[in-house]
């Protein structure tokens, strides 16, 4: 969808409609097969890997949030802009916000997020819910630990999503319900 590798002189590439196009066209299918409550998509277009980045990620967020709403589907799941590169934050001018409030379903933002500025988040409306992925790779009990304000592992990206056997964060202490 992103400008700076989408080349193609087809129906799928040049304006902003048609790279998003494909996409378009795949949550549509599922949704249709499946339904459009099971359906749910995870955009980062303010991410720029391996020199992928977009001219205009507002107005290609922006394009596909309106877009999404005419499949009815259940969730946008969004990086936060400030996910440039991976696994580190930036200060950006830019936000989910705009997106946000285009979209009629559920929003999820992520990215970096902790517990104050999670729950910051969802109280001022910025998003409806937040996805806290390395945190939950490290802590499988995370809401727990949140609840009691407990102290979290250390996550270890050596560890994430490695074969079996597993090994990593099999052996975390779970917390004790009656603490």
């Amino acid at each position: 969808m992103r400008d700076s590798v989408n080349d193609r002189t087809d129906e799928y590439g040049g304006s902003l409609e048609n790279r998003c196009r494909f996409a378009l066209e795949v949550v549509e299918a599922v949704a249709n097969e499946i339904g459009p409550d099971r359906v749910g998509i995870r955009l980062s277009p303010f991410a720029d890997y391996m020199e992928t980045g977009e001219s205009n990620p507002e107005a290609l967020g922006l394009y596909l949030a309106n877009a999404l709403n005419k499949y009815g589907i259940l969730y946008l799941h969004v990086i936060e802009p400030r996910m440039i590169k991976a696994w580190d934050k930036y200060v950006t001018p830019h936000s989910l916000l705009p997106m946000r409030k285009a979209f009629k379903g559920t929003f999820i933002a992520a990215g970096g997020y902790q517990k104050d500025d999670g729950n910051e988040a969802v109280a001022e409306n910025y998003t409806d819910l937040v996805a806290y992925g390395r945190l939950f790779l490290a802590n499988p009990d995370l809401p727990k630990r949140f609840e009691l304000d407990a102290p979290l592992n250390k996550y270890n990206r050596d560890t994430f999503y490695i074969p079996d056997p597993v090994v990593g964060y099999t052996d975390y202490p779970f917390l004790d319900d009656s603490a």
